[in-house]
């Protein structure tokens, strides 16, 4: 039994309910107001907080407007905006060098379909799916960050802890209606109540169906 997956689709809409119920109205946590803001917070996000993403877009939004002003960046202006995200040099870059391909290989608009979005410069299929469900508003994937992968394996949902075959297996049980809300509200869990050092259990609103997972 220890290693037996619970790959049944009733057992994720039993732990949807719960969640949504504890959770009413997530969405996603950072500000934007076109579909290229989207992307460029999705990219400062990696391995920073959503809190400190907003606080450092707010002054990125402010000076550039458009996608040339993306592209025409200079690259030093650039890094001091998003030092505090983490990786500056290396967000920043793939900030500027995404923008030229969107200006020059895209019309300057945001491909709207996974596979032109992943040959955008340090876009990967999480950044991809958030991009497509949040700013396109089709859910053709689940984002899988460190607390989905995290969480799905404590629930036995997947045996594995590569992101791309635990998407897999998750979009086999996970309603596709509910793909962009699944991901928000294992992220809010894992952010709130299940956090990988300190889980607070006793508080968990899905403890009934993660207690014998445990075991």
């Amino acid at each position: 039994m220890k290693n037996k997956l619970n790959n049944n689709a009733e057992f994720v809409i039993k732990i949807l309910k719960k969640l949504d119920k504890a959770y009413p109205d997530i969405d996603i946590a950072l500000n934007f107001s076109t579909p290229y803001e989207l992307l460029f917070a999705t990219i400062l996000s990696a391995q920073c907080t959503d809190a400190m993403v907003n606080k450092t877009t707010a002054n990125l939004f402010k000076k550039y407007k458009t996608i040339d002003d993306y592209a025409q960046a200079d690259i030093k202006e650039l890094e001091k905006l998003v030092h505090q995200c983490g990786f500056y040099r290396n967000k920043a870059k793939n900030i500027k060098k995404s923008a030229q391909m969107i200006r020059d290989d895209f019309g300057g608009q945001v491909p709207s379909n996974m596979d032109d979005l992943q040959k955008l410069a340090g876009v990967a299929r999480k950044t991809a799916n958030i991009v497509m469900s949040s700013a396109f508003g089709k859910q053709v994937g689940i984002a899988v960050d460190t607390h989905v992968i995290r969480i799905s394996n404590i629930l036995k949902l997947t045996k594995h802890t590569d992101p791309v075959k635990i998407e897999q297996d998750l979009m086999q049980i996970v309603p596709q209606k509910s793909w962009k809300k699944f991901s928000f509200l294992i992220q809010t869990l894992g952010r709130r109540v299940c956090k990988a050092r300190t889980p607070n259990c006793p508080i968990c609103p899905i403890k009934p169906e993660c207690k014998p997972q445990r075991q």
